[in-house]
């Protein structure tokens, strides 16, 4: 059987009618209204920072960065802190616009994306909207990609460094040592503390037996001296 469009030959100013795909989007692009999550901008630079440092931790000497890749950072960077909208967490950008942003070339944008999503870095949802075409028939047009960048416990690989030890005593950082109960008191009374806030000092070293023998002297004081307070008040 011959084809409508093989028989435009025969006949001069004969036009074969456009055809159309039923649906021309991806097999598994949804309709449905995609709920973001919302992901704080602090959150955002802290995933960041440790896929750049995932990354460098997977560099192997001779090879162009580590698991990750510059490319792949450089889309993750744009994804995070130009597109991602830090109250909804919508974030569903185009290739051109990530190509742009990330200064890579829209090729390398699919690439990177894969490569986020096999490291469990990514996840995204293909989506189309419903529309007709200008004669009124129905149509699914392809839409944007949503995207979500996944917490650092989902990444392939990935192990959290370890915690930068304490400084050492009497370097830079170091917490000054606390003072003694009676190097506190002292420092209260000689700022013009009551005698509360100087008993409550006294007190905060209960191992101390001067303190503690001070201290009992301070609340015996106080006693006195709210019964005077009481007999003048009757």
């Amino acid at each position: 059987m011959l084809a409508i469009s093989s028989l435009a030959p025969l006949f001069p100013g004969f036009t074969a009618p456009k055809t159309y795909a039923a649906y021309p989007v991806w097999a598994d692009s949804t309709t449905k209204t995609v709920k973001f999550v919302a992901l704080s901008k602090k959150a955002a630079v802290r995933l960041y920072h440790r896929a750049r440092d995932f990354d460098r931790r997977t560099h192997e000497p001779g090879k162009h960065g580590g698991v990750v890749g510059r490319t792949a950072l450089a889309v993750l960077h744009a994804l995070l802190f130009d597109f991602l909208n830090y109250r909804t967490g919508r974030l569903d950008p185009s290739w051109q616009a990530l190509a742009f942003k990330a200064g890579v070339a829209y090729s390398s944008v699919g690439r990177a994306l894969k490569r986020l999503k096999a490291l469990g870095m990514l996840f995204w949802l293909r989506r189309c909207t419903e529309t007709h075409d200008a004669d009124g028939r129905f149509l699914l047009k392809q839409d944007t990609n949503a995207y979500a960048v996944l917490p650092e416990s989902q990444w392939l690989g990935y192990v959290a460094p370890p915690a930068p030890p304490p400084p050492a005593p009497g370097t830079w950082g170091d917490h000054p040592p606390l003072p003694d109960a009676l190097t506190a008191a002292m420092a209260e009374q000689r700022h013009g503390g009551t005698l509360e806030s100087v008993v409550r000092a006294l007190e905060s070293e209960p191992d101390n037996g001067v303190a503690a023998i001070l201290a009992r002297l301070g609340r015996a004081v106080q006693k006195a001296e709210s019964g005077k307070s009481s007999g003048l008040s009757q």
